[in-house]
């Protein structure tokens, strides 16, 4: 493969005009197809859980309730009188009206309840709340039908009332906004700093405007022909921002420390492709399987995540492989900079082959001085911060958790505390008598049991439907929808409705969007275990073929379960436990998003094979060229510490833009994937791994014979590469045996 991609990157970067033509031309090819579709999409975003009980009772009521606008959005509108006042008084009571009739002509808008006439009064008469339901499902409401349901709210606040509004008819698409910016600010800063040279630095932030750019534009596109959750396009920005700007620093930093050792600029970017190329590849590689093989787990969010953030990965490598050689044709030796220290912290491109020590190094001698203390200590922190993982609780989490500020948290508030907590979150039972005759016997039957149920406040009369074969009920719980009594009532409730069936021939069905957030957590963990052990089996192979050795995936593995243990307790002590609650807005013991858990364990194993790739791939190039176990560490090291430093730093300052939105799931995922990175990449790769090599010594490099012979080479550390350049003589390559030469390209 380095062979390969040495040619790529010799012939990208003599035809760079060309290179960089085409892709010009793929992005506003992706432009105008992202144009063209967006405007003309009819495509819904995918939400279903197939299999679940609530998935199946919903699909029934949309059968059964034609008319019924069952997963349209919805809106709540909270009318509060002025102290000393109740909204049956003349002036807030004729406040109250306009803001309904206003409501009932908005755009979209299927129906809207009269707080009054449905005698949804609190007992002092000052609080009510209006059910604003929509024609279409929450993606599908334009902005137009949200500044009309904003407009009314300013309305009812203008003629004195309090007017605020919580549910997904209020909630915009979910929009990084200005958060990447800071990211890539920061990536920006971290670049210049680390590399000393304003061009070089702007390298890898162009490849990644042109990677991240053309993927996000055909995703859109895309999304106007099939169903995407809107999830996708944020997920694919996060993780393709983040590995494109990563990816291209490995190649520049390679290319800078080839031309220091005196190779021509069209040769150093060959050998550059070749060698960090391939590292890319493979570190693509496992990402784009690990994303994609979301799909296997059979949740169609999981698979539009998934492969829409996979795609966006495969763009980015080869972006990486291809255009940026070409750009390093117009650059050419200028990314050297003038070599300088940068703010105190790096120093320029001859560092690494200079005579001086650097920091890499000298940390490399350190830990592999004492690898059994180094070891323990990185194990026993990572084992310390995993603890409060033992407490994690998946949920989806509900407007309760929203900041203090927002009108969809007062909303929330004023209805738990007016009319109770479960108000916000009431169940739906369907009750499916068809062919039994005994539709309303059942259904009072049901909402008898119902009703005689701990943790249950109200259960509405049976609604039946024009074919007399089914009927609902309202449910609402005593406690609020993320609760975990709720999550109990339910069990309960789809347990003791059992003997409705028994009795009449009835089934009793609870759905609502409370019993599907429920099925959907309980759904996502028991996920988790079968898809980490996909994940680790899959590192095992990919690192197996990678670097022909037995013991360097399974310690890889082992330090990528570490960095899951550890990212899971951090997550759940500060957004489960409340640790920083005053930072991040969120109260205690709030459930973490069920989606999180396994796009983590997807997430995470990419980016921790990222650097496992980089820097052992090139220790394993020293040690392939001559150089003992031990020495072949403390070298890597000195050659890709700094770099894979600037990665981490550049990846977790992406990820921590995002943890400054205001939006529960980004904060989440920013958050999750920057600890993910710091923990996997300075405590995992570059502190116990190295301890782990140093303590095995030539066994870490241990392949059996037979098993030599049937794995393919892919040449991960370029021993095909040419090394005869400039009169250099090509050194020897211990992996092929004693005195035996790496060949050139062929």
């Amino acid at each position: 493969m380095a062979t390969l991609l040495y040619r790529v990157g010799r012939w990208s970067f003599r035809r760079r005009g060309l290179v960089v033509s085409l892709w010009v031309v793929l992005l506003f090819a992706a432009g105008a197809a992202a144009a063209a579709l967006a405007e003309d999409s009819t495509a819904v975003g995918s939400s279903v859980l197939p299999g679940t009980e609530s998935q199946e009772a919903l699909d029934l009521v949309k059968e059964r309730f034609p008319d019924q606008p069952v997963d349209g959005a919805s809106a709540r509108v909270v009318f509060v009188a002025p102290h000393g006042s109740t909204l049956q008084d003349e002036g807030p009571a004729t406040a109250l009206q306009q803001v309904i009739g206003s409501l009932r002509g908005a755009p979209q808008v299927a129906n809207v309840v009269d707080p009054v006439e449905a005698g949804v009064l609190s007992q002092d008469g000052r609080v009510a709340y209006s059910e604003v339901t929509y024609g279409v499902s929450g993606d599908k409401v334009t902005d137009e039908a949200r500044v009309a349901l904003t407009r009314a709210a300013d309305q009812g606040r203008a003629a004195g009332l309090q007017v605020e509004v919580v549910g997904d008819a209020l909630e915009p698409q979910p929009e990084a906004g200005l958060l990447e910016i800071v990211g890539v600010v920061v990536a920006g800063l971290v670049l210049i700093v680390a590399l000393g040279s304003l061009i070089a630095a702007g390298l890898p932030l162009l490849t990644a405007l042109v990677g991240v750019g053309i993927s996000l534009l055909t995703i859109t596109a895309v999304g106007g022909l099939i169903s995407l959750n809107r999830d996708a396009a944020v997920l694919a920005l996060m993780l393709g921002l983040a590995v494109s700007i990563d990816y291209a620093l490995f190649i520049v930093m390679r290319y800078r420390n080839e031309l220091v050792a005196g190779r021509e600029p069209e040769d150093a970017a060959g050998r550059a492709t070749g060698t960090a190329g391939s590292a890319v590849v493979f570190a693509g590689l496992t990402v784009i399987i690990a994303l994609a093989g979301l799909a296997v787990l059979g949740i169609p969010l999981l698979t539009e995540d998934g492969v829409a953030a996979a795609g966006a990965i495969a763009v980015v490598v080869l972006v990486a492989l291809t255009l940026m050689p070409a750009l390093l044709g117009f650059a050419g030796r200028r990314v050297l900079g003038r070599g300088r220290r940068v703010l105190g912290i790096f120093r320029g491109p001859d560092s690494a082959g200079g005579s001086a020590r650097t920091v890499g190094q000298r940390w490399a001698e350190l830990v592999t001085r004492r690898p059994v203390a180094m070891l323990l200590l990185a194990v026993v922190m990572l084992g310390v911060i995993a603890v409060p993982a033992a407490d994690l609780r998946l949920g989806i989490p509900d407007d309760s958790t929203a900041a203090e500020h927002s009108t969809q948290r007062k909303a929330y508030d004023l209805i738990a505390e007016n009319f109770g907590p479960g108000v916000n979150g009431p169940l739906i039972a369907v009750v499916d008598a068809a062919g039994t005759g005994e539709t309303q016997r059942a259904a009072e039957q049901a909402r008898n049991v119902i009703l005689g149920l701990p943790d249950v406040a109200d259960v509405s009369p049976p609604a039946v439907n024009g074919l007399g074969d089914t009927a609902l009920l309202q449910i609402v719980p005593g406690s609020g929808p993320a609760s975990e009594a709720t999550e109990t009532l339910v069990a309960t409730i789809r347990e003791q409705t059992e003997s409705v069936e028994a009795s009449t021939g009835a089934t009793v069905h609870i759905t609502g969007q409370t019993a599907m957030n429920i099925d959907s957590s309980d759904r996502m963990g028991d996920a988790l275990v079968p898809y980490l052990s996909i994940i680790v089996g899959l590192a095992l192979v990919l690192l197996l073929l990678a670097f022909r050795s037995v013991l360097i995936p399974i310690k890889a593995a082992i330090g990528y379960l570490l960095t899951v243990a550890a990212t899971f307790g951090a997550v759940v002590a500060i957004f489960q436990w409340g640790w920083l609650s005053d930072i991040t807005g969120i109260d205690d013991r709030a459930p973490i998003y069920s989606l999180l858990p396994i796009l983590l364990v997807g997430m995470s194993f990419g980016l921790a094979m990222d650097y496992q790739v980089f820097l052992v791939s090139r220790m394993r190039e020293e040690y392939a060229h001559g150089a003992a176990p031990t020495d072949a560490i403390v070298r890597g090291f000195r050659h890709s510490a700094r770099v894979v430093t600037a990665a981490a730093i550049i990846m977790i300052s992406v990820f921590l833009g995002f943890f400054l939105s205001e939006d529960l799931a980004l904060k989440l995922f920013g958050f999750t994937l920057a600890a993910a990175v710091l923990f996997d990449a300075f405590l995992v790769r570059m502190t116990l791994m190295p301890a782990a090599m140093a303590l095995l010594g030539r066994k870490v490099w241990w392949l059996p014979r037979w098993l030599d012979r049937i794995l393919p080479d892919t040449d991960i550390e370029g021993k095909r590469v040419p090394l005869e350049t400039r009169g250099s003589p090509a050194p020897v390559n211990v992996l092929s045996g004693a005195g035996e030469r790496t060949s050139s390209i062929e």
